[in-house]
Protein backbone atom coordinates (compact mmCIF):
# COMPACT_ATOMS: atom_id res chain seq x y z
CA UNK A 1 0.00 0.00 0.00
CA UNK A 2 2.99 2.36 1.09
CA UNK A 3 4.28 1.92 -2.56
CA UNK A 4 1.16 2.22 -4.40
CA UNK A 5 0.64 5.79 -2.68
CA UNK A 6 4.17 6.80 -3.36
CA UNK A 7 3.63 5.71 -7.47
CA UNK A 8 0.50 7.66 -7.70
CA UNK A 9 2.22 10.55 -5.89
CA UNK A 10 4.85 10.37 -8.37
CA UNK A 11 2.67 9.52 -11.67
CA UNK A 12 0.68 12.63 -10.98
CA UNK A 13 3.57 14.80 -10.37
CA UNK A 14 5.04 13.92 -13.51
CA UNK A 15 1.74 14.89 -15.29
CA UNK A 16 1.66 18.21 -14.50
CA UNK A 17 5.52 18.73 -14.65
CA UNK A 18 5.56 17.12 -18.31
CA UNK A 19 2.33 18.96 -18.97
CA UNK A 20 3.70 22.18 -18.10
CA UNK A 21 6.36 21.58 -20.04
CA UNK A 22 5.60 20.81 -22.96
CA UNK A 23 2.88 23.42 -22.90
CA UNK A 24 4.51 25.25 -25.53
CA UNK A 25 5.31 22.61 -28.16
CA UNK A 26 1.58 21.19 -27.89
CA UNK A 27 0.17 25.01 -28.22
CA UNK A 28 1.97 24.76 -31.34
CA UNK A 29 0.80 21.59 -33.22
CA UNK A 30 -0.67 18.45 -31.65
CA UNK A 31 1.84 16.32 -32.48
CA UNK A 32 3.48 18.64 -29.53
CA UNK A 33 0.72 17.40 -27.33
CA UNK A 34 0.66 13.24 -28.82
CA UNK A 35 4.69 13.36 -27.81
CA UNK A 36 3.82 14.65 -24.02
CA UNK A 37 1.35 12.27 -23.08
CA UNK A 38 2.90 9.43 -24.94
CA UNK A 39 6.32 10.30 -23.02
CA UNK A 40 4.12 10.21 -19.85
CA UNK A 41 2.76 6.88 -20.40
CA UNK A 42 6.05 5.31 -20.98
CA UNK A 43 7.24 7.14 -17.85
CA UNK A 44 3.80 5.58 -16.12
CA UNK A 45 4.71 2.28 -17.62
CA UNK A 46 8.41 1.92 -16.27
CA UNK A 47 7.81 3.45 -12.97
CA UNK A 48 5.29 1.15 -12.34
CA UNK A 49 7.06 -1.80 -13.45
CA UNK A 50 10.41 -1.07 -10.86
CA UNK A 51 8.29 0.63 -7.78
CA UNK A 52 5.66 -2.15 -8.10
CA UNK A 53 6.28 -5.22 -10.46
CA UNK A 54 3.73 -4.21 -12.26
CA UNK A 55 4.88 -5.12 -15.96
CA UNK A 56 2.70 -4.35 -19.20
CA UNK A 57 2.74 -5.52 -22.46
CA UNK A 58 0.59 -5.13 -25.57
CA UNK A 59 -0.09 -7.84 -27.74
CA UNK A 60 -1.26 -7.78 -31.22
CA UNK A 61 -0.99 -5.45 -34.26
CA UNK A 62 -2.11 -1.63 -33.31
CA UNK A 63 -3.80 -0.11 -36.31
CA UNK A 64 -2.02 2.76 -37.87
CA UNK A 65 -5.00 3.70 -40.29
CA UNK A 66 -8.01 5.74 -39.51
CA UNK A 67 -10.32 2.55 -37.82
CA UNK A 68 -12.29 2.60 -34.86
CA UNK A 69 -11.39 1.31 -31.57
CA UNK A 70 -13.36 -0.61 -29.44
CA UNK A 71 -11.71 -1.59 -26.08
CA UNK A 72 -12.95 -3.40 -22.84
CA UNK A 73 -12.49 -0.73 -19.84
CA UNK A 74 -11.36 -2.33 -16.50
CA UNK A 75 -8.60 0.10 -15.14
CA UNK A 76 -6.64 3.28 -16.16
CA UNK A 77 -3.57 1.61 -16.94
CA UNK A 78 -5.91 0.52 -19.85
CA UNK A 79 -6.36 3.69 -20.99
CA UNK A 80 -2.90 4.41 -21.05
CA UNK A 81 -1.58 0.96 -22.82
CA UNK A 82 -3.87 1.47 -25.85
CA UNK A 83 -2.67 5.50 -25.60
CA UNK A 84 0.83 4.08 -26.12
CA UNK A 85 -0.10 1.70 -28.47
CA UNK A 86 -1.94 4.05 -31.28
CA UNK A 87 -0.11 6.66 -33.32
CA UNK A 88 -2.92 9.69 -33.78
CA UNK A 89 -5.63 8.32 -30.64
CA UNK A 90 -9.02 10.11 -29.80
CA UNK A 91 -10.65 9.09 -26.80
CA UNK A 92 -14.34 8.95 -26.25
CA UNK A 93 -14.66 10.38 -23.31
CA UNK A 94 -17.18 12.02 -20.60
CA UNK A 95 -17.25 15.69 -20.82
CA UNK A 96 -16.55 16.19 -16.95
CA UNK A 97 -12.73 14.73 -17.48
CA UNK A 98 -12.27 17.51 -20.21
CA UNK A 99 -12.63 20.12 -16.94
CA UNK A 100 -9.34 18.07 -14.75
CA UNK A 101 -6.13 20.33 -14.90
CA UNK A 102 -3.27 19.95 -17.27
CA UNK A 103 -5.50 16.62 -17.84
CA UNK A 104 -8.52 18.02 -19.54
CA UNK A 105 -6.51 21.05 -21.60
CA UNK A 106 -4.24 17.82 -22.88
CA UNK A 107 -6.66 15.62 -24.31
CA UNK A 108 -9.07 18.14 -26.02
CA UNK A 109 -5.98 19.40 -27.75
CA UNK A 110 -5.84 15.34 -29.10
CA UNK A 111 -8.99 15.86 -29.93
CA UNK A 112 -10.89 13.16 -27.84
CA UNK A 113 -14.47 13.52 -27.94
CA UNK A 114 -16.71 14.60 -25.14
CA UNK A 115 -19.91 12.91 -24.59
CA UNK A 116 -22.46 14.80 -22.31
CA UNK A 117 -24.62 12.50 -20.54
CA UNK A 118 -28.47 13.41 -21.10
CA UNK A 119 -31.19 11.77 -23.19
CA UNK A 120 -29.83 8.85 -25.35
CA UNK A 121 -30.93 10.07 -28.62
CA UNK A 122 -28.83 13.11 -28.10
CA UNK A 123 -25.66 11.79 -26.88
CA UNK A 124 -25.69 9.75 -29.52
CA UNK A 125 -26.33 12.70 -32.03
CA UNK A 126 -23.48 14.78 -30.09
CA UNK A 127 -20.94 11.68 -30.39
CA UNK A 128 -21.80 11.48 -33.92
CA UNK A 129 -21.27 15.34 -34.65
CA UNK A 130 -18.23 15.35 -32.38
CA UNK A 131 -16.74 12.14 -34.32
CA UNK A 132 -16.65 14.20 -37.67
CA UNK A 133 -14.99 11.77 -40.06
CA UNK A 134 -12.83 10.04 -38.15
CA UNK A 135 -9.13 11.17 -38.43
CA UNK A 136 -6.62 9.12 -36.57
CA UNK A 137 -7.84 6.12 -34.44
CA UNK A 138 -11.41 6.85 -32.65
CA UNK A 139 -10.99 4.52 -29.19
CA UNK A 140 -14.33 3.76 -27.73
CA UNK A 141 -15.78 1.58 -24.65
CA UNK A 142 -18.71 -0.01 -26.06
CA UNK A 143 -19.97 -0.44 -22.57
CA UNK A 144 -20.13 3.02 -21.63
CA UNK A 145 -17.92 2.89 -18.31
CA UNK A 146 -15.32 1.32 -16.79
CA UNK A 147 -16.41 -2.48 -15.69
CA UNK A 148 -14.38 -3.79 -12.69
CA UNK A 149 -13.46 -7.76 -13.49
CA UNK A 150 -16.43 -9.85 -12.66
CA UNK A 151 -18.96 -7.98 -13.31
CA UNK A 152 -20.84 -7.31 -16.25
CA UNK A 153 -22.43 -4.31 -18.46
CA UNK A 154 -24.43 -3.86 -21.33
CA UNK A 155 -22.42 -2.92 -24.70
CA UNK A 156 -24.41 0.24 -26.03
CA UNK A 157 -25.66 1.82 -28.80
CA UNK A 158 -23.59 3.91 -28.84
CA UNK A 159 -20.47 2.19 -30.24
CA UNK A 160 -22.61 0.34 -33.39
CA UNK A 161 -23.98 3.95 -33.68
CA UNK A 162 -19.88 5.43 -34.37
CA UNK A 163 -19.23 1.76 -36.03
CA UNK A 164 -22.16 2.94 -39.19
CA UNK A 165 -21.60 6.67 -38.92
CA UNK A 166 -17.67 6.18 -39.67
CA UNK A 167 -18.02 2.95 -41.89
CA UNK A 168 -14.57 2.17 -40.89
CA UNK A 169 -13.16 -1.28 -39.55
CA UNK A 170 -13.21 -2.12 -35.53
CA UNK A 171 -10.68 -3.29 -33.76
CA UNK A 172 -11.57 -4.75 -30.56
CA UNK A 173 -9.00 -5.28 -27.66
CA UNK A 174 -9.40 -7.28 -24.69
CA UNK A 175 -7.31 -6.66 -21.26
CA UNK A 176 -7.02 -8.14 -17.86
CA UNK A 177 -5.08 -5.26 -17.04
CA UNK A 178 -8.17 -4.44 -13.86
CA UNK A 179 -6.83 -7.25 -11.73
CA UNK A 180 -3.72 -6.04 -10.72
CA UNK A 181 -5.14 -1.97 -10.71
CA UNK A 182 -8.22 -1.67 -9.67
CA UNK A 183 -10.52 0.66 -8.79
CA UNK A 184 -8.90 2.40 -5.37
CA UNK A 185 -5.29 3.00 -4.58
CA UNK A 186 -3.61 -0.53 -3.92
CA UNK A 187 -1.81 -1.78 -6.99
CA UNK A 188 -0.57 -5.78 -7.71
CA UNK A 189 3.03 -6.73 -9.16
CA UNK A 190 2.03 -9.38 -12.33
CA UNK A 191 1.60 -8.44 -16.27
CA UNK A 192 -1.30 -6.20 -17.56
CA UNK A 193 -2.17 -6.87 -20.95
CA UNK A 194 -3.99 -5.44 -24.00
CA UNK A 195 -4.28 -7.35 -26.59
CA UNK A 196 -5.45 -6.04 -30.06
CA UNK A 197 -8.03 -8.35 -32.11
CA UNK A 198 -8.52 -8.77 -35.50
CA UNK A 199 -10.30 -6.45 -36.56
CA UNK A 200 -14.55 -6.44 -37.78
CA UNK A 201 -14.77 -5.22 -41.09
CA UNK A 202 -17.45 -2.24 -41.77
CA UNK A 203 -20.87 -2.73 -42.26
CA UNK A 204 -22.52 -4.88 -40.17
CA UNK A 205 -26.44 -4.40 -38.53
CA UNK A 206 -26.19 -3.04 -35.28
CA UNK A 207 -27.01 -5.46 -33.28
CA UNK A 208 -24.79 -8.20 -35.24
CA UNK A 209 -21.86 -5.69 -34.93
CA UNK A 210 -22.51 -5.27 -31.48
CA UNK A 211 -23.00 -9.07 -30.78
CA UNK A 212 -19.79 -10.04 -32.54
CA UNK A 213 -17.85 -7.04 -30.61
CA UNK A 214 -19.04 -8.68 -27.31
CA UNK A 215 -18.22 -12.04 -28.29
CA UNK A 216 -14.75 -11.09 -29.48
CA UNK A 217 -13.72 -8.89 -26.20
CA UNK A 218 -15.56 -10.76 -23.90
CA UNK A 219 -13.93 -13.93 -24.76
CA UNK A 220 -10.11 -13.17 -25.39
CA UNK A 221 -10.61 -10.97 -22.01
CA UNK A 222 -11.57 -14.27 -20.16
CA UNK A 223 -8.60 -15.85 -21.42
CA UNK A 224 -6.22 -13.25 -20.76
CA UNK A 225 -7.84 -13.40 -16.75
CA UNK A 226 -6.66 -17.12 -16.72
CA UNK A 227 -3.16 -15.77 -17.23
CA UNK A 228 -3.39 -13.51 -14.17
Amino acid sequence: MIRSALFAAQMYLAMGVLGLAFAPAALLSRDGAVRACKLWCAWVRWTARWMLGLRTEIRGTPPEGAVLVAAKHQSFLDVILIFAALPRPRFVMKAELMRMPVFGWYVARLGCIPVQRGKKGEAVANLLQAAGSGEGQIAIYPQGTRVPPGQDAPYRYGAAALYAHLGQPCIPVATNAGYLWPLGLRRHSGLAIVEFLPPIAPGLAPDVFLATLEDRIETASARLAEET
